[in-house]
C-alpha cells in the first residue's frame, strides 16, 4: 500500500510540473494571436494548426539561432530562449490544437 501511495503522489508531482502549452502560449500571441490566426508583424506564416513535429523543429532552431524565416530568427530566439525541449512539445501541441 506504502508503494502504492507514493507511486500516485509522484504521477500527480510530474503532472504539476508538466508543461503547460496554453501558459506557454500567452507569450506567442500578442505577435501570432490568440488562436494562431494572425501572420506575426505580417510577416510570418499563420500557425495555427500546425503539425507537433513541423512546430518544434521551427522553434529549435529559432533557439538554436540556425532559422531565421521572414528575418524573425533574432526576435524568436529571443523568445524561445528560455524554453525547455517539453516546453517546446508543450507549445506545440498546444498550436497543434488551435482552430
Amino acid at each position: 500500500m506504502k508503494k502504492l501511495s507514493i507511486a500516485l503522489l509522484f504521477a500527480a508531482a510530474s503532472t504539476l510540473l508538466a508543461a503547460d502549452g496554453a501558459a506557454l502560449y500567452k507569450k506567442c500571441a500578442g505577435c501570432h494571436g490568440p488562436k494562431g490566426e494572425k501572420k506575426a508583424l505580417g510577416k510570418s506564416e499563420v500557425i495555427q494548426g500546425w503539425d507537433v513535429a513541423k512546430t518544434e523543429e521551427a522553434l529549435k532552431g529559432y533557439k538554436a539561432g540556425t532559422r531565421n524565416v521572414h528575418g524573425m530568427g533574432g526576435l524568436m530566439k529571443g523568445q524561445v530562449a528560455s524554453m525547455s525541449d517539453a516546453d517546446i512539445k508543450a507549445v506545440a501541441e498546444y498550436i497543434h490544437g488551435l482552430k
